[in-house]
């Protein structure tokens, strides 16, 4: 079951990072399907390091971009980026400590996360900018 769906209002309207973000909504789905599998408790949790590795390499290359670009924005765009490893981490946590892992609350938390990002910093940024570097993402 498909967790989070792209929507026109995440576009920043530049091809290389609409692709980026496209790949963290597919691999959010597929954490999501992990989720509901049976093997979850023993799969699941290196597909949250994944996650937060692509995460954070993503987001490294943004802030390198908004420094060299000289972004008027970078400290408050890196400290949501924080906020956003942060409650990854804690839906890591929680996944780890709870008998029973709640996947809507997940699903909420995640949609968020997505619609205040890009809707707001990313499109803020990219407007101003422009594509930063593109790289292939390689998650799996």
């Amino acid at each position: 079951m498909t967790l989070l769906q792209w929507k026109d209002e995440y576009s920043v309207g530049i091809d290389a990072v609409d692709y980026e973000h496209k790949e963290l909504i597919a691999l959010i789905n597929r954490l999501h399907d992990e989720l509901g599998g049976e093997a979850a408790k023993l799969t699941v949790p290196k597909f949250f390091g994944d996650l937060l590795e692509g995460i954070s390499a993503h987001f490294a290359l943004e802030e390198k971009f908004m420094r060299e670009r000289g972004y008027d924005q970078l400290d408050q765009h890196k400290r949501d980026h924080e906020r956003l490893l942060d409650e990854i981490r804690e839906i890591m946590d929680a996944f780890e400590d709870a008998e029973k892992f709640d996947s809507a609350k997940v699903a909420t938390r995640l949609e968020a996360w997505f619609s205040r990002h890009f809707e707001t910093y990313d499109a803020r940024l990219h407007r101003m900018l422009g594509a930063h570097p593109h790289r292939e993402l390689n998650w799996q």
